[in-house]
């Protein structure tokens, strides 16, 4: 094939799933070139993960909008410093600033930019995703944000109607009403984050309203027009919203419309690219990593894709056996307050799939951090499961847990090990925790496997009842 460029592994997309996959590469002495138009570091550094944190620590801590927003705004710029084409070139990563389009040369997979045709050993897409906004009639005759403007924001509105009820809805409307906004929150389904277990979502509910927010759950907008304050939402049941702003938090779909990504025969269902557990595409030698591959939505799932991608480009070994993404390996974390993290199955899928399976919980209500830090809505839960050949020897092994508290998300990572590394509960339940810290839950929540604590012990699996 005639190339322009030539390297190991070409990446299309510069954000998480993109930059991980390029070093990656250059750990694995490969030489790597991203992609990418515009600045590197993805939705995550400029509208995602990076300024929604920020704004939600400035809120629990009781600043205001003002301050929230100029923090969001000097951390995204510090952290993109350390994002740049520069920084990368030190690091051995080539940028070349184009759009790309992914292409067929003489019967292999290429990329086109900037003039240049370039080849490789393997093609990573990481293209990411962008907000969804529904076709709800009127709403694009109205001004309305998205997580892509919402930190433009000059000033606090007075009111603002946040659609949406999954994480990116139920985090925002809970900080933006701690930094003095009105905000309602609009959720079609019956529940909150309807992902996640019924209590869990019942305690979410009740921080949201504690903290000022109007929930309205079980109703559609369908219909937005100019007046009132700024806009008015008409909803289904007849009610009509009038609110200053609007932000759409919705979802995200993947951003399968660029890079030529059809034309060159990638397989798409829903616009997200046909992948397998391998991460590899419908096109040999391409692979896809990130928001694009329709999985997991998360910055470190994109940036554990993107070292997968590579290893299965790059690692001889990957070609007897590929290295495999486990979504069930990968915790995610709601940063609400108290905040929610999970790993792995709830308890309803275990009753519906492990024969076998054992829950030990502990209410927050029961544990001396929670105590000392009067906060005590939440719990911990612990799911176990047999593991092949033992049974529930060793109180069976971590399959999945589900932990609502303040340090939630600081939390879970010890769990995403145990699920990881198929360790038995014992071991969880014999490792020492200082004392007395939010993990220490987490030990005594497994010695429920073994024995009563404090009259709790574990009990079966049990499929959730609303």
């Amino acid at each position: 094939m005639d190339v322009d460029v030539d390297v190991d592994v070409a990446i299309l997309g510069g954000g998480a799933a993109g930059l991980s996959a390029a070093r990656e590469t250059v750990r694995r002495g490969g030489k790597p070139v991203i992609v990418n138009a515009g600045p590197l570091g993805g939705d995550c550094t400029f509208t995602g993960c990076v300024p929604s944190k920020t704004v939600i620590e400035a809120a629990n801590r009781g600043l205001g909008f003002a301050e929230a927003f100029e923090r969001a705004r000097l951390v995204i710029e510090r952290i993109a410093a350390t994002e740049t084409a520069a920084r990368l070139a030190e690091e051995g990563v080539a940028v070349i600033d184009d759009e790309g389009t992914l292409t067929i040369r003489n019967g292999r997979p290429a990329i086109v930019a900037g003039g240049r045709t370039i080849g490789a050993k393997g093609i990573v897409l990481a293209l990411g995703s962008r907000p969804f906004v529904p076709a709800i009639p009127g709403l694009g005759d109205v001004d309305h944000l998205t997580t892509e403007n919402l930190w433009d924001l000059p000033s606090p509105p007075a009111s603002m109607a946040v659609i949406g009820g999954g994480a990116i809805g139920c985090e925002l409307s809970q900080a933006l009403a701690g930094l003095g906004v009105d905000v309602t929150v609009v959720e079609m389904a019956d529940r909150l984050l309807a992902r996640e277990e019924l209590r869990a979502s019942s305690i979410a509910t009740d921080a949201l309203k504690s903290a000022g927010v109007e929930v309205l759950t079980g109703v559609t907008v369908v219909g937005a027009a100019k007046g009132g304050h700024g806009t008015l939402l008409t909803l289904d049941d007849g009610r009509v919203l009038d609110t200053e702003q609007t932000l759409v938090a919705v979802g995200r779909r993947p951003n399968s419309h660029r890079g030529g990504l059809a034309e060159a025969g990638i397989e798409l269902e829903r616009g997200a690219v046909v992948n397998g557990d391998d991460l590899s595409t419908s096109l040999k030698g391409v692979y896809v990593a990130g928001d694009l591959s329709g999985r997991l939505q998360f910055t470190h799932a994109a940036d554990h894709m993107g070292r997968l991608a590579v290893t299965n480009i790059l690692s001889r070994m990957a070609r007897l056996r590929p290295a495999r993404f486990r979504s069930g390996q990968i915790p995610w974390v709601t940063f609400t307050r108290p905040e929610i993290a999970r790993i792995g199955l709830s308890e309803s899928e275990a009753a519906r799939t492990v024969d076998g399976a054992m829950v030990a919980e502990l209410p927050l209500t029961e544990h001396d951090r929670a105590l000392t830090a009067f906060a005590t809505d939440g719990y911990i839960k612990l799911i176990a499961g047999p593991r092949p050949g033992l049974g529930m020897a060793g109180g069976g092994r971590i399959v999945g847990a589900t932990i609502v508290a303040e340090r939630a998300g600081e939390m879970i990572s010890e769990l995403s090990l145990a699920v990881r590394v198929g360790a038995f509960t014992g071991r969880l339940a014999q490792t020492v925790h200082p004392y007395p810290t939010w993990s220490c839950g987490l030990a005594k929540a497994a010695a429920q496997f073994f024995t009563t604590i404090e009259g709790r012990t574990a009990r079966p699996a049990a499929e959730e009842s609303a």
